[in-house]
């Protein structure tokens, strides 16, 4: 019953996961209330490993969630369960979308998801930043690393090694 659950719950989260794996985020929240499969801490945390590992984020949290409900076979299920949608979805589109590209209703509907997936995508950082900035030096990181970002276009690799250290030599 676990591994059907984890299917179900996951393949949702794929399903609806339209701009990619920041936009899993709101969605894990909502099974971190509902599940004791992780929680908005692990998921946080799941974030920063995901974005200095290779590999989506939702695929990350999807193994990770499956493995703490059910073991290997749970982390297999669920992460199924999330690659699931985008495969079929992909392979519809392959067949359909030279068809329909320039057809006004394909055009509508793209123009009104992607203000919905940008909307996903702040509201995440959001829920992030409230997990991750809890102090005024995490706060200071935050500026400066947004600065820096801002003007300084080096490699997100950089970004994410500088952090790592700074956070080992300040004990943050």
């Amino acid at each position: 019953m676990i591994y059907l659950l984890l299917f179900y719950e996951f393949f949702k989260v794929g399903l609806f996961a339209i701009g990619g794996g920041l936009v899993t985020v709101p969605f894990l929240f909502d099974l971190a209330e509902v599940y004791p499969w992780f929680t908005a801490q692990d998921l946080a945390d799941m974030i920063a490993i995901s974005e200095s590992t290779p590999g989506p984020l939702g695929v990350n949290m999807a193994t990770y969630a499956g493995f703490k409900a059910a073991g290997v076979g749970g982390a297999a299920v669920a992460t199924l369960g999330l690659v699931s949608p985008s495969v079929i979805i992909i392979m519809l589109i392959s067949k359909l979308l030279g068809k329909f590209r320039n057809n006004i209703w394909v055009e509508s509907v793209l123009s009104g998801i992607r203000p919905a997936v940008i909307a996903l995508i702040l509201f995440a950082g959001w829920e992030v930043a409230k997990l991750a900035v809890i102090n005024w030096q995490t706060f200071a990181m935050f500026v400066l690393f947004w600065t820096a970002i801002h003007f300084y276009k080096k490699s997100p690799i950089f970004y994410i090694i500088l952090s790592a250290i700074i956070g080992i030599v300040f004990k943050l």
